[in-house]
């Protein structure tokens, strides 16, 4: 994997269920304030399940916080919608794979913008966030890597919590 400063280097890598299974499994007090937040974001997102306005609103509420207008957010809004009807109308044609679903996106994106999805998320800087996730990322595994070492324990296995609590 590139790292931040530009050279490659072998790392395990994890996606971010992953990464929250690893954090449920760290027994230390100090990632306890990390653990009840999870929990409260959980339970949030099942509630919002019963009840999807709950979603939009948070939504609505991070938009406002992060200083956009209400015309702006009005337009995501839009914009969210229309890309709904786009893709609801390619299933109804039978486009079902993720593969075309991107292809097309990005003959859409090509011919309204002008830009490739790729040429456009560069345009807006996206690129700059995956360095960022790159970078903490490479974060994440020298803690564990660290952890490891006090332990002498892997931290990642077959196991999952529920197992790990069975034989405590």
């Amino acid at each position: 994997m590139k790292s931040f400063d530009g050279k490659y280097y072998n790392t395990d890598v994890m996606n971010t269920e992953q990464i929250l299974r690893l954090v449920q499994s760290i027994p230390s007090k100090k990632a306890e304030p990390f653990k009840l937040w999870l929990a409260q974001v959980g339970k949030e997102r099942i509630d919002e399940a019963y009840d999807p306005e709950i979603t939009i609103n948070r939504a609505l509420d991070t938009y406002r916080k992060k200083g956009y207008s209400e015309e702006w957010i009005n337009q995501r809004l839009k914009t969210i919608d229309v890309r709904k009807e786009f893709t609801d109308e390619l299933k109804r044609v039978g486009v079902n794979k993720h593969r075309d679903f991107a292809v097309l996106t990005n003959m859409l994106t090509q011919v309204w913008s002008g830009y490739s999805v790729k040429e456009y998320k560069n345009l807006k800087g996206v690129e700059g966030a995956e360095k960022s996730v790159i970078k903490g990322g490479n974060i994440a595994r020298i803690a564990k890597e660290q952890l490891e070492r006090e332990t002498g324990k892997k931290v990642i296995s077959s196991q999952n919590a529920k197992e790990i609590r069975r034989l405590k």
